[in-house]
């Protein structure tokens, strides 16, 4: 064990300001891919299948929670903007973290994004095959068997469908950053174009009667909802992660995050509340491919449901797609800074990609969602992301405080009192989450300080910096390296 000032001295120490001089990504992404890659990696699993499991806790009272949620998360928005304008690097939160926090915070929300990323890729991995099910049913007339479709504990022993997604969405991803971008966005068009058709057609059997009683589980209900279904706002943290694959960043990634913040919102508000209104509260537990079955019972034809679905089985695609491309580059970040191995920075260089990291992303998100249950998995992502916006919060009290002359292309409005605001109702949520939640955090951040204390503080670039560049971290020659 070093002597405690030398320890305080590694916890504490901070990456220097400033993006990477050699980094071997390629800016190919303009403002309206981004920001069709938050609302990719928002719109899907939230609204196609979370519904089923908030609506029972909150009732018609879940418009409420989903509005909670993404007040939540525009505060938290509108802090992102103003360190991704000032730090326009990859690596979302852990970058800001590390450098307003020092270098043990940035570890730890490192570790809490790797587990967001991974345990939400395979939530919304897992629900893909009851879509596609629903899909093949009214097409073919025949349905995978629910013992390799169905999420384990719920009828399912081993979920093939999600293995299948996550490996075709992993084959995309390797081809390069500007293709995938190019696929999500049309993925994403087509995405909003089925909701907005869910919204008018769910609309003509809307009844008011379905709204009451509005909160039947009171407002702990409410507040519960909102805390399961805050993992379906992950896609405002994916924007953060493209910082070095974007052009302009200091200016595209403020505009991407609150313009895909602002789509979602729209959406996923109009969504919940035809959704409640076309159908009784009552009705929606345990509800395979719900929104489908919603349209189905409004409509008595088979179009419109077949349309969704279709329009779902596309949707949890792109999602996937962006959640595997943000863990990619956070583990290719933080292997670059020498908190991790530095295979995980390795970039081929002739697409321009992690190809190494993002592999071993994808067998594990494959493997998590094919054999752990969908509920343990949601509340995981809830925490994780929850955790990642509050520091995102506190970073930009500290870094106005320390670089209050930092060039920044975006500055919160209303300053100090939406950061706090930000911070306080992250903590909310998170005290709304399941003991089992916080057990398994905990567990999760006991491995992350073992592996701090064993290895990367030892590794970490700021603790053998090269003796011709006093500045490590954005040394070229530990920037990139071939495979």
């Amino acid at each position: 064990m070093p002597p405690q000032s030398t320890l305080r001295r590694q916890l504490l120490r901070r990456r220097p300001i400033s993006a990477p001089s050699g980094s071997g990504l390629h800016r190919t992404i303009g403002p309206f891919q981004l920001t069709m890659i938050g609302v990719g990696g928002t719109i899907g699993t939230g609204i196609f299948f979370a519904l089923s499991a908030a609506v029972p806790e909150a009732g018609p009272g879940v418009v409420l929670s989903f509005l909670i949620a993404a007040v939540t998360a525009g505060l938290t928005a509108l802090c992102y903007a103003e360190l991704a304008s000032a730090v326009p690097v990859s690596g979302s939160s852990y970058s800001y973290a590390y450098a307003t926090l020092g270098e043990f915070a940035a570890w730890a929300v490192g570790w809490c994004l790797l587990l967001e990323y991974a345990v939400s890729g395979s939530a919304i991995a897992v629900s893909w095959g009851q879509y596609l099910n629903d899909l093949t049913q009214r097409l073919f007339g025949f349905a995978m068997p629910a013992t390799i479709s169905a999420p384990p504990g719920s009828g399912g022993y081993v979920n093939l469908p999600s293995a299948v997604l996550v490996g075709l969405c992993c084959l995309l991803l390797v081809r390069g950053a500007k293709e995938s971008a190019l696929v999500n966005t049309v993925m994403v068009l087509l995405k909003l174009a089925v909701l907005v058709l869910f919204v008018a057609v769910g609309a003509t059997g809307f009844h008011s009667a379905h709204l009451h009683p509005f909160a039947p589980m009171g407002a702990a209900g409410i507040g519960t909802a909102a805390s399961t279904i805050f993992f379906s706002f992950i896609g405002l943290d994916a924007v953060s992660t493209a910082g070095e694959e974007v052009r302009n960043p200091r200016r595209t990634l403020p505009m991407a995050i609150i313009g895909a913040l602002c789509v979602v919102t729209a959406i996923y508000v109009a969504v919940a509340l035809i959704g409640v209104g076309a159908q009784p509260w009552t009705r929606f537990r345990g509800q395979d491919a719900g929104l489908s079955s919603i349209l189905a019972e409004v409509t008595h034809a088979g179009w419109p449901a077949l349309v969704l679905s279709v329009g779902a089985v596309i949707s949890i695609v792109s999602v996937t797609l962006v959640v595997l491309y943000g863990q990619s580059r956070i583990l290719y970040t933080m292997s670059r800074d020498g908190m991790l191995p530095s295979v995980f920075a390795r970039v081929n260089p002739r697409n321009g990609t992690p190809v190494f990291t993002t592999v071993v992303v994808s067998v594990f998100v494959a493997t998590l969602a094919a054999v752990v249950p969908l509920d343990v998995l949601t509340d995981l992502t809830s925490m994780g992301t929850l955790v990642a916006f509050a520091v995102v919060s506190l970073g930009v009290l500290i870094l106005r405080r320390t670089a209050p002359d930092l060039e920044r292309g975006f500055r919160v409005p209303g300053y100090p009192v939406v950061p706090l605001l930000s911070l306080a109702a992250c903590v909310y949520l998170i005290t709304g989450l399941s003991r089992l939640t916080f057990l398994l955090f905990a567990a999760w951040l006991a491995l992350a300080l073992a592996v701090y204390l064993l290895y990367s503080r030892k590794h970490s670039q700021l603790e053998t910096p090269a003796p011709t560049a006093p500045t490590a971290p954005d040394a070229p020659s530990r920037t990139t390296s071939s495979p």
